[in-house]
């Protein structure tokens, strides 16, 4: 079983940065894949950005890159996301995944993970 734990999540003015980070236990970390989705009231979650085990490679949702940037600390068992320039539309309840393979590269799909944290909720006010 993997744990995961969500925070550093607020209220911040359009333009601001915010940085969320992920605590996971339960499983070596280092071994798999982690991503960030959020979920804005009466939408459906939404991929935002995806790491690598090693972090080596990331991935983005056309709508954050450039201004959101994933990491992971394998030695602190912790990701993050960097969030910079927010704007209105990024307020949402952000959640941290796991998928449930070791060494599997799951991108965009909320099928390809089994494992969530309880959400942090972000919102950006105008």
């Amino acid at each position: 079983q993997v744990q995961l734990v969500e925070s550093g999540g607020g209220l911040v003015q359009v333009g601001g940065s915010l940085r969320l980070s992920c605590a996971a236990s339960g499983r070596t970390f280092s071994t798999y894949a982690m991503g960030w989705f959020r979920q804005a009231p009466g939408k459906e979650r939404e991929f935002v950005a995806a790491i690598s085990w090693a972090g080596g490679n990331t991935y983005y949702a056309d709508s954050v890159k450039g201004r959101f940037t994933v990491s992971r600390d394998n030695t602190k068992n912790t990701m993050y996301l960097q969030m910079n320039s927010l704007k209105p539309e990024d307020t949402a309840v952000y959640y941290c995944a796991a998928p449930g393979r070791t060494y599997y590269m799951a991108i965009g799909g909320s099928y390809d993970y089994d494992y969530w944290g309880q959400g942090t909720q972000v919102t950006v006010s105008s």
